[in-house]
Formats: C-alpha cells, structure tokens, sequence
C-alpha cells in the first residue's frame, strides 16, 4: 500500500490518532472486565478503586522519563517500544481479580509502559506540524482517545459478555500488535531542515534528538520550567481534565450498575455516547482555534483562554448536575455535555505546550500529564473511598447523594482550573 500522495505528516497524525485510540480502548476495556470479574468474585468498592488506580501510578512515574527519552532518543523509537511493552503484557497477564499481587504488577507494567506514550506523541508531532495547523491536528491526534473509549464503551462489554472478561485483554493486545506493525511500516522522522525559519517556527528537523556522537546534546531547562506560570497553568488544567475524565471512565459502569440499576450488558449503543460526544468537539475545538487565530479574529492567548474557559466551565454545570438525574438518558446527557465540553477545553490547555515550548513539548507534556496522572491516581481511588462511606450512611449505592460528592469534586476544579488558565497562561513563545 502506498502513501506517496499523502503528505507524511498527515500520516503520521492518523497514525498517532490510532495509537490514542488504541490505548483508551485498553483503559475503557479494563475498567470493563475488571468491575465484571471483580464484582462476581465480592471484591468491595474501596479495593476496586485501588486496583483501578494502580495503573495511574505506572502512568505518573513514567511521564517525565518519557518526556527526557523522547527528546533524547527520538519520539518514533519511544512511542513504539511503548506499545509493545503494554501490549505484551495485555497478552501474558490472566484477568483474576483474585491474584491481587500479579495484577497490582500487570497494571503498574502497561502504566509505565503507557506513559511514554503522550510525551512520546508531542515530542513527534512537534517535528511534523507546523503552527498554522498545530491546534486541529493535536486536536485530531488526541481525538483518538475519546473514540476509543466510546468504541470501548460499545464493543467490550458485548464481547465479555461472549467470550468473558479474559477475552478483552486478549483483543486489546491484538490491537497494540496491529498498530506496531503500522507504525513501523509508515512512521519516519522529518528530514532535517537547515532552512532558520523551519526552526524559528518552532516545527521540523530542527527539533528532532540530538546525535549525541556528533552534536552538543541539548540543555533542557528544567528550573525555567519548573518555576514558569504559563507552565502551571497547563498543569492545573490537566489535572482537572484528568481527574474528571479517569472519574467518570472509571466509575460511570459502576454508576449504572450500582446507582441506576442498569446492565451495562443491556444498554444499546447509547453508553458510548459521552465518549462520542468529546471526539466531536475535540476536532471541533481544534478547528475553531485555528480558525480564529488564522484570521486574526483573536490572538493565540485569547484564542486558548477562550476556549479553555468555555469548555471547563460548561463541563463543572453538567458534572455538578449529574447526579440530579436517576434516568439512563439524563445521565447520558449530562456525562455527554461534561465530556464535550471537556474536550473542547483541550483546544485552550493541551496545545498550549507547543505553543509555548515547541522544542520542549515532549518534556512539558511529561510534566503536565504527571499531574494529570496523580489526578488519576487521587481521583479513582478517592472515588472508591467516598462510595465505601456512603454506604455507611446509606446503605447502599442506589441513593443520589451516594454519588453527588463524587462529581462535584471535578465540577468544582473545573472553576478552579478556569480562572487559573485565565490569570496565567499564555500563547506566546516562552522557551527557545
């Protein structure tokens, strides 16, 4: 098959948008077939919520690393062996809720592994992607992961159904192996370009790793970032992000099951509509921002606050009123408007690395997701500590304010988060 008609850094964008795609499959799967096994095997909330979490814990220690190896080793080489380290250990690693320590180790292994992957991703597109196209193809890259947690969403729990929970694991290591070869086959770096405009734009083989035999290896300046505002800004807004998303991926099939008293298994296709919802307006997000700053309507900062604040304010209104509703198309609503919207916030923070570190997206990336990934590890298994004591008072999980601290949490840093994007960040170029 040939790809010669094809600009490669279209490729290389669909080709990352599969790799998104591919691991949220994997994360939606496993929330899946874990809360089905674990729950016939009387595995209580809170020790779901600590296996669930684990993953987040692999996902944080490997951020940073992951950033440095990318920018060191080259993003192409990195992202690769990520997924076959994740996806070898899908295949090899039996799904029994009742051998606690190999699984606590199986999902440490794919969230290390898994972390290299988005500083893996940036540190690659932002040699390929010049700045005119930056926000909708990021957009479009990051869109793949929320089409497969919808495709997750819709599939999987047929397939657990059919073949039971083990068989997840098994397909989800099928696809990790499908995407290897793909990328092998068609992934190249960028030529290197002598041209100093190439460079000034912040895109191109200029920002491709060092070749430490023949070049000074690159000083990353760690202090400036660590103490830089606008890089905060990112920071606290993915954090938010995540511990909104990894909350509601995680614990919306608990919702069903325990809250609503609905079957995941009987629901039609309409689970997989949040998930949908935020692959739509995470294109749209990505469009609109470079529509807007194209025509000079608003500047890059304006365009990324805008957007940013839009998104995260809506999304707090829909997460704090989620638990208002005890129908399963008024929580598919309010989920599908806190997710949209969510998404579309992406288009403000989760460019803004490129934006204002081109040559350091990779590193930035793995700070930022570092937070996003203790959002996870706080969020999922905070969750299952509320719920444990709610039953306390309660009894059970089918009452409505079972639930109701458990997302006005995000809702609340979601306001938080916005002002913080507003006070602080910044479109500008802020690291040569």
């Amino acid at each position: 098959m040939k790809l010669s008609n094809i600009p490669q850094r279209y490729v290389i964008v669909f080709l990352t948008f599969l790799s998104t795609c591919v691991c949220y499959i994997e994360r939606v799967g496993f929330s899946i077939a874990y809360t089905v096994a674990a729950d016939a095997a009387g595995i209580n909330q809170s020790s779901k919520g600590t296996i669930l979490s684990t993953f987040f814990v692999g996902y944080a220690c490997s951020q940073v690393p992951g950033g440095w190896a990318a920018q060191k080793i080259g993003g192409r080489k990195v992202l690769l062996m990520s997924f076959v380290l994740w996806s070898s250990t899908c295949f090899l690693v039996p799904l029994d809720p009742n051998r606690v320590g190999l699984l606590v180790v199986a999902r440490l292994l794919v969230g290390v592994a898994q972390g290299f992957i988005f500083p893996s991703i940036h540190t690659v597109l932002a040699q390929w992607v010049p700045p005119h196209e930056r926000s909708r193809l990021v957009s479009i890259t990051t869109s793949g992961m929320y089409l497969g947690a919808a495709l997750g969403m819709w599939l999987l729990p047929a397939l657990v159904e059919l073949r039971g929970p083990e068989s997840v694991f098994l397909a989800e290591a099928l696809a990790g192996v499908i995407w290897s070869l793909l990328w092998i086959r068609y992934a190249t770096d960028p030529p290197r370009s002598e041209h100093p405009k190439a460079a000034a734009a912040g895109f191109g083989g200029a920002l491709l790793p060092t070749n430490v035999n023949h070049h000074k290896v690159t000083h990353i300046p760690w202090k400036k970032i660590m103490l830089s505002l606008p890089v905060w800004a990112i920071v606290v807004n993915n954090f938010t992000f995540h511990y909104a998303l990894y909350v509601l991926m995680n614990w919306l099939p608990t919702y069903f099951e325990l809250g609503l008293q609905i079957s995941l298994q009987g629901m039609d296709s309409s689970k997989m509509v949040p998930y949908l919802n935020m692959f739509v307006f995470s294109i749209v997000g990505g469009f609109i921002a470079d529509y807007l700053i194209t025509k000079r309507i608003l500047s890059v900062t304006r365009t990324r606050k805008f957007l940013n604040t839009v998104g995260f304010l809506v999304a707090s209104a829909a997460l704090m009123a989620l638990p208002i509703f005890r129908t399963e198309n008024g929580v598919i609503l309010c989920s599908s408007v806190a997710l949209g919207f969510l998404a579309l916030g992406r288009a403000g923070f989760a460019v803004n690395h490129m934006d204002i570190a081109p040559r350091y997206a990779g590193i930035v990336m793995g700070v930022s997701n570092t937070a996003g990934t203790l959002a996870g590890i706080i969020g999922v298994d905070l969750t299952g500590k509320l719920l444990e004591a709610s039953k306390l008072v309660y009894s059970d999980l089918s009452h409505p304010e079972s639930w109701r601290a458990v997302f006005f949490i995000p809702g609340l840093l979601c306001i938080f988060s916005s002002v913080v994007f507003l006070l602080f960040s910044t479109g500008e170029r802020i690291f040569d």
